[in-house]
């Protein structure tokens, strides 16, 4: 089968697309024939082996997981041992071991089946970034109705479902970010559209009950200063900082200081499981959200669909087409 292929850190030189031996699912796994795989920002962290810190569990010098990408949708080909859940010829959507792959395998406590309103293309793009925006909303915003919750990077792919799932969730939504991307975001359903390139955010002081900052890195006293007396700020993600820990200095700072402060300050780290995924497919089966796609590649091109991923102009989702 094909597959791409990283044995070093590095940039997208170090990807290539090579024949390598079918796998073969193990105890509670599938084995997933991918038809899309959707990539994000920590597929690019996982590429570049940065920050440091993240070596210590993917791998010193180089990635034990040789074939990027856990994002996909596809079919299943085969079950393991133990497998009660999916059967030959399921439609599913999780994530993988590698899904930038014609095949790979998959926990099945990780896959769901796929969305009926979705496209392969489209599911592929839901796991980790709606599950993410999800679990920050839900889990670590405990948002409610009625609440006015600020999203900082709506047009990113996690900002994109977040977004989409406050709205559904009843909150008044302000979205983040620069001016081509307005359009973007507006179409997604934020009541408001903050270009920061043109407005200050420091003259919105006390507005929001619950803020997201999704891959920012302003600083935790200037996002305090957006909530209300009593608000939530959920740091989801973080770039810039050092090459040792990147953005998690700013997280685990908020983190501390929340028990001395009238503001819930949080940091999420999303869990991919089947039951959230269930969630996330009746949400849009129910019209709650729609995976907005920036551009789509085929396998022989995931260099390049990350490449476009790691310039940071994107809007939504990258997705790799392997069937």
């Amino acid at each position: 089968m094909k597959a791409v292929i990283q044995k070093r850190y590095g940039g997208t030189e170090t990807l290539e697309l090579r024949e390598v031996p079918v796998p073969v699912p193990r105890k509670g796994e599938v084995l997933v024939r991918v038809r899309a795989a959707g990539i994000d920002r920590g597929t690019v962290h996982l590429m570049t082996g940065l920050p440091l810190v993240m070596r210590l569990v993917v791998g010193l010098r180089g990635p034990r997981q040789p074939i990027p990408g856990r994002d996909l949708a596809g079919t299943v080909e085969a079950v393991g041992e133990g497998v009660t859940r999916f059967a030959v010829g399921d439609a599913v959507y999780g994530t993988g071991h590698g899904s930038l792959a014609e095949l790979t395998r998959a926990p099945q406590d990780r896959l769901a089946a796929k969305p009926a309103s979705l496209s392969f293309e489209q599911a592929a793009a839901v796991p980790v970034s709606a599950l993410t925006a999800l679990q920050a909303l839900r889990n670590a915003g405990r948002v409610a109705p009625g609440q006015r919750v600020l999203v900082i990077g709506a047009s990113g792919g996690v900002g994109s479902y977040a977004v989409q799932l406050a709205k559904a969730f009843g909150a008044e939504v302000t979205g983040v970010c620069s001016t081509t991307k307005v359009d973007l975001v507006r179409s997604l359903g934020a009541d408001h559209v903050v270009d920061y390139t043109r407005s200050d955010l420091a003259e919105r002081a006390h507005e929001y009950d619950l803020v997201l900052d999704i891959a920012g890195n302003r600083p935790v006293r200037r996002l305090r200063r957006l909530l209300t007396p009593t608000g939530t700020l959920v740091i989801v993600g973080g770039e810039g900082g050092d090459r040792w820990t990147g953005g998690m200095q700013r997280q685990l700072g908020a983190v501390a200081l929340s028990p001395f402060v009238r503001h819930r300050l949080a940091m999420l780290f999303s869990r991919e499981n089947s039951a959230d995924l269930v969630t996330l497919a009746d949400l849009a089966d129910r019209g709650a959200f729609r995976p907005a796609i920036d551009r789509t590649f085929d396998l022989d091109a995931a260099a390049k669909a990350l490449h476009h991923l790691e310039a940071g102009h994107t809007r939504g989702k990258v997705v790799v087409q392997v069937a």
